[in-house]
């Protein structure tokens, strides 16, 4: 899939990957895609959390190993 931003949060700690995505898209324009890259396992539960309660389309979620992959559409 296309992206406009990417954030590489791989070895940050809980909260620190969901704070670099929400300064991340207070600068994007709505509906763009940002693509973030991570390795904190509770990751998989902040991140989709984070675009329910603030109305971001997660798009995708991907591990691979043990790196995580999310594509977020900003509302």
């Amino acid at each position: 899939m296309i992206y406009d931003n990417e954030i590489d949060a791989t070895g940050l700690l809980c909260p620190l990957p969901v704070l670099k995505i929400r300064k991340r898209l207070k600068t994007v324009n709505s509906g763009e895609i940002l693509l973030v890259l991570a390795d904190d396992p509770a990751s998989v539960v902040d991140i989709p959390h984070f675009c329910n309660e603030q109305g971001h389309q997660l798009l995708k979620t991907d591990k691979t190993s043990a790196k995580l992959t999310f594509l977020i559409r900003k509302k």
